[in-house]
């Protein structure tokens, strides 16, 4: 659809006017668009059922990325966060993206993975054996717990047993059962089929089931995405597009081999995936474990992302990491803003929404690659960050961004200093 307001671009447009554009493209309703603006979110009432002690409600700012292509398909992308330059960081890097054709998303089955511990054996091998014995016997048992999931397609598919020969307390056994959750982020399926199981287990296997509970290393459900960035599209200002690309793959390299440096790149990619987590109210903590999880899968800690240069000199990267996300149930059903989020982004199933979360990760690694290989990362970040702390200080309407100028002219983005600007500019104001 067009855009109603084709003559600005949308980063100066007002809150109300990108709202509007956002309903004119995704097609909302006037309540979804609301339910974004946090107009219409979430009730109190809707609150006090989902967690204890509910007191009030906590926001953060809402923001629109642009510039998105996943899979042929133009997406606009909210992102729930906190800190500076984050959305504007993402949107960039998927124009610079797009020049290459976007990016190419994939992702695997929404398999999750529930486990049972096992304790007090005598024989743990014998256990395990007598387990896999009655491998069917117990999927089948497991298939008749959730009749609904079972209509749509999920279910279980697989049980496995490892022996834990080498503990603080010594050898036991633990039972995953593989479980196609379909569109659920599938904690709570997991866990009730893994209580519903836990006798049969104990009969079988003569010991006792002690945890039962998923894990957030969802190493079945892996989402990945990948872009091709043309050479052409890396230069600006005085930097040449090679020097640009080789800054980014050697920046890249950094976190490949040390893991100080691949705990803050990697932070840098979950910085625009938890982002899309939090807007579509799904469990970031779980995809933040999952994450680092599986960054550590080797036996040392690395990056998540790899960069390279093609045979033509492009730059080349792509991501894969565990996305256990969800369209239905929990938060996400709940929450009126969660529900239009996932509208604007023409969301259908929870792979999709993984995938475009993954995508969205790639482009904000890209970002803070590319600033750390050239500008350094606190010029653009510093000058966001500035009316932060100019509103702080207390500027109030055009003195914030006149506050935040000064500062970053000055590279002096401190509380005391705005505090000074701001007295000085209210002074000439007043005559």
């Amino acid at each position: 659809m067009e855009n109603p307001l084709p003559s600005r671009k949308f980063y100066d447009l007002t809150p109300a006017e990108r709202l509007q554009v956002a309903m004119e493209r995704a097609g909302l309703t006037a309540e979804e668009a609301a339910a974004l603006s946090g107009a219409a979110g979430l009730s109190l009432e809707q609150a006090d059922h989902m967690i204890e002690n509910v007191t009030g409600l906590y926001s953060l700012p809402l923001g629109i990325a642009q510039n998105f292509v996943i899979n042929g398909r133009e997406v606009l992308v909210p992102m729930v966060v906190e800190e500076p330059s984050i959305v504007a960081g993402a949107s960039f890097m998927a124009r610079l993206a797009r020049a290459g054709g976007g990016f190419f998303t994939s992702s695997d089955e929404p398999l999750m993975i529930g486990q049972m511990q096992v304790l007090d054996l005598p024989d743990v091998q014998t256990a395990r054996l007598r387990l896999l014995e009655q491998r069917q016997a117990l999927l089948e048992e497991a298939r008749s717990i959730d009749p609904v999931l079972e209509r749509l397609g999920g279910g279980p598919r697989d049980l496995e047993v490892r022996p834990i020969l080498d503990s603080p307390i010594g050898p036991f056994l633990v039972v995953h059962l593989i479980y196609d959750v379909r569109d659920a982020m599938g904690a709570n399926a997991i866990n009730t089929a893994m209580e519903r199981l836990s006798p049969r287990v104990q009969a079988i296997s003569g010991g006792r089931v002690h945890l039962r509970i998923l894990s957030n290393l969802a190493d079945r459900r892996l989402a990945r995405a990948r872009c091709s960035v043309p050479l052409r599209e890396l230069a600006f200002g005085e930097y040449r597009a090679e020097q640009v690309r080789d800054g980014i793959l050697a920046a890249w390299a950094f976190a490949a081999a040390d893991p100080y440096r691949a705990a803050t790149h990697n932070k840098g990619i979950m910085n625009g995936v938890d982002a899309v987590v939090l807007a579509t109210a799904n469990d970031w903590r779980a995809i933040e474990a999952g994450a680092h999880a599986y960054a550590a899968r080797t036996g040392r800690y690395t990056s998540l992302s790899t960069w390279a240069s093609d045979a033509e000199g492009n730059l080349v990267g792509s991501l894969e990491l565990p996305m256990a996300v969800g369209i239905v149930g929990g938060a996400t059903r709940v929450h009126p803003s969660a529900r239009a989020a996932l509208k604007l982004m023409g969301v259908q199933t929870a792979r999709q929404l993984a995938e475009i979360i993954v995508a969205v990760g790639l482009a904000q690694n890209l970002a803070a690659l590319r600033a750390l290989a050239t500008e350094g990362i606190q010029r653009g970040h510093m000058s966001l960050h500035a009316r932060q702390v100019a509103i702080a200080a207390g500027a109030q309407g055009n003195e914030v961004q006149q506050v935040a100028d000064r500062m970053a002219a000055e590279k002096l983005v401190r509380l005391d200093r705005a505090e000074a600007i701001l007295q000085e500019l209210r002074r000439l104001n007043n005559g």
